[in-house]
């Protein structure tokens, strides 16, 4: 049983070769391109409106030389959205339960950031290992603590999307495989589970959406921090 619910996250294979590097592929096809028309159609006009505004709401808190990371955060926000959300369908794969894959987002760019604020301004990047107005017993211990709590930075970001994409999975076969177990002994209580399999659908589509911007916010929160 625990074999088989965990399934689910083993990468595909066709004739030996993993089909992971498609299920990251695939996604980008899906949306349409730009046009040269005047008047765009209805789905474009959205994807436009979508992007504008999450790109302004993104890029305030920062100043100029942050915006030049606008492309790369919200190109990542519509990726991480369309993987998790194409997740949720049967027979699919989500590459984003894998903590490799989250982990490969979450370093480089988490490590750019830090790069940025030792190049452009180094007096301030060391500031942030050591609060102002430390006692002086305190001091080597302080910059221990701080040190450790930004090397964990990207190993939280890269778990906290991993850990809830998997429990949500595992939640929503567990209760399916409910489902369909007491449909011919008690059709009134699996009646009850697939409402709240129903119900769980609808949160888990909210989780991954979710949990897409938390990722991306997270990222320009540390880049905030170092530009």
């Amino acid at each position: 049983m625990i074999l088989n619910l965990f399934d689910q996250f083993a990468t595909p294979t066709l004739l030996g070769i993993p089909l992971i590097a498609l299920a990251l592929t695939l996604p980008w096809i899906l949306y349409p391109s730009p046009s040269i028309r005047w008047l765009n159609n209805r789905t474009l006009t959205l994807q436009n409106w979508f992007i504008n505004n999450f790109t302004k709401q993104l890029m305030t808190p920062l100043n100029i030389n942050g915006h030049k990371w606008a492309t790369i955060l919200t190109s990542l926000m519509i990726f991480l959205i369309t993987l998790n959300l194409l997740g949720l369908l049967p027979y699919t794969f989500t590459p984003t339960t894998q903590l490799s894959l989250n982990m490969g987002f979450a370093i480089p760019l988490w490590l750019a950031t830090v790069i940025i604020g030792f190049r452009n301004q180094p007096t301030h990047a060391f500031a942030h290992l050591l609060p102002e107005g430390t006692p002086t017993l305190l001091v080597p211990i302080l910059i221990v603590i701080e040190t450790i709590s930004l090397f964990i930075r990207p190993l939280a970001l890269g778990v906290r999307l991993t850990a809830n994409l998997t429990a949500g999975h595992l939640l929503i076969q567990l209760i399916a495989t409910a489902t369909f177990v007491l449909l011919p002994m008690m059709p009134t209580i699996s009646l009850l589970t697939a409402t709240l399999l129903f119900l769980l659908t609808i949160l888990e589509i909210a989780v991954a959406m979710i949990q897409a911007y938390v990722f991306v916010l997270l990222l320009s929160l540390y880049l905030q921090e170092n530009v």
